[in-house]
């Protein structure tokens, strides 16, 4: 059973992201304020749930949560600035927009940029130990996976409704035959041998 909060007298942010380790799109990340009597046995990391659970806790989450919200990073802020900094700079975004402003904050993993006026706690694999985190990790890769799912019906040669921007043997067949696309993080290594930045995208 995951745990509900670390400090029960302030009002905890869990934080999350989705997406870091693709060749493709923006990352996600989201931040949720859980009552501090909130349960749900079936909440785990997204990673350990299925996708029908995920988007089954997602509207869980939504209902109950006192307050969520997302934060999203180009690929081209990816390129810029790196894709650490990035998610960063998402996770900054999703609590930007919170409409309850958080007295702490729980970040899932062990680095963090300080955000302004509100400590922080890094918590490795805290999406499998709390469950503000657990929520943020659900709503950041559900959310995730619907834009992806508008980027394949845009670009449908990389199988991105299968492989979500994941770095697949159908994906990289993909590149390898029709190139790249505006969506493709240029500064990772889209092909083992590092032939991407020679392949045009064909229209």
């Amino acid at each position: 059973m995951l745990a509900s909060y670390l400090h029960k007298e302030l009002i905890e942010a869990g934080c999350d992201e989705a997406g870091r380790g693709c060749l493709a799109g923006a990352v996600f990340a989201a931040s949720v304020v859980l009552p501090k009597d909130f349960s749900c046995e079936e909440l785990n990391d997204s990673k350990q749930l299925s996708d029908v659970q995920r988007y089954r806790l997602r509207e869980i989450i939504k209902k109950e949560a006192l307050a969520w919200a997302l934060g999203i990073a180009s690929p081209a802020e990816i390129d810029r600035i790196n894709i650490l900094n990035a998610s960063l700079l998402a996770m900054h975004r999703a609590i930007a927009q919170l409409t309850v402003i958080p007295e702490h904050l729980l970040i899932d993993g062990n680095r963090f940029k300080p955000y302004p006026n509100i400590p922080h706690t890094c918590i490795v694999k805290g999406d499998g130990k709390y469950l503000s985190i657990a929520a943020a990790s659900v709503l950041a890769k559900t959310y995730r996976d619907d834009y992806m799912m508008q980027l394949h019906r845009e670009f449908d040669r990389y199988a991105w409704d299968r492989n979500k921007g994941y770095p697949t043997p159908a994906h990289r067949a993909g590149i390898m035959q029709y190139g790249v696309t505006p969506y493709h993080r240029m500064t990772f290594t889209l092909l083992p041998d590092k032939r991407q930045l020679e392949i045009p995208f064909e229209s």
